[in-house]
């Protein structure tokens, strides 16, 4: 599951290469800030977040759901299933008159292994207003499937463009 060698970017001091991000994943706390806005609110400030690092992906961040602002979080509907995580149900995020209809997922029950997600949501970030982790404006993984952070302390490539689903 590697891209070509010409391709795979070489880590510079403070970097990571999310080719040598494991698989299965790693789920691992994280003390860097993370601010979310959302129609011109900010809805998530926090310092409390669980890095989900899996191979060719950038990481995927897992919020405490008490770190959003009250009524910002609703249920929507679907499901997916994650061969490592388990069954995931989805949320929509509302603010400053703004409404991202199935922009965030949580584990209810996380599988062995990924207890720490319990009771944490993630977001795609195309669908926020920003995202930023410890100031920096993160860029958002390509695909419609995929929610990773992409900021410049991680390089690539990263699956979700087009002609990496094999991967």
């Amino acid at each position: 599951m590697q891209p070509p060698r010409s391709r795979r970017a070489v880590p510079g001091p403070g970097q990571e290469s999310v080719w040598d991000y494991p698989r299965p994943p790693r789920a691992e706390p994280s003390t860097e800030r993370i601010v979310v806005t959302l129609g011109g609110e900010r809805i998530v400030d926090t310092t409390d977040s669980i890095r989900v690092l899996e191979t060719s992906h950038p990481p995927v961040y897992y919020l405490p759901r008490e770190a959003f602002a009250p009524g910002v979080l609703v249920d929507a509907p679907g499901s997916s299933f994650c061969e490592f995580k388990g069954l995931a149900g989805y949320l929509s995020v509302r603010a400053g008159g703004v409404e991202a209809v199935g922009a965030a997922w949580f584990y209810p029950s996380p599988s062995a292994g990924y207890e720490a997600l319990r009771g944490r949501v993630a977001l795609y970030p195309a669908a926020m207003g920003e995202c930023t982790v410890d100031g920096e404006v993160v860029v958002s993984q390509e695909g419609d499937f995929y929610g990773g952070w992409i900021t410049s302390r991680v390089v690539g490539p990263f699956k979700g463009a087009p002609g990496t689903l094999g991967w």
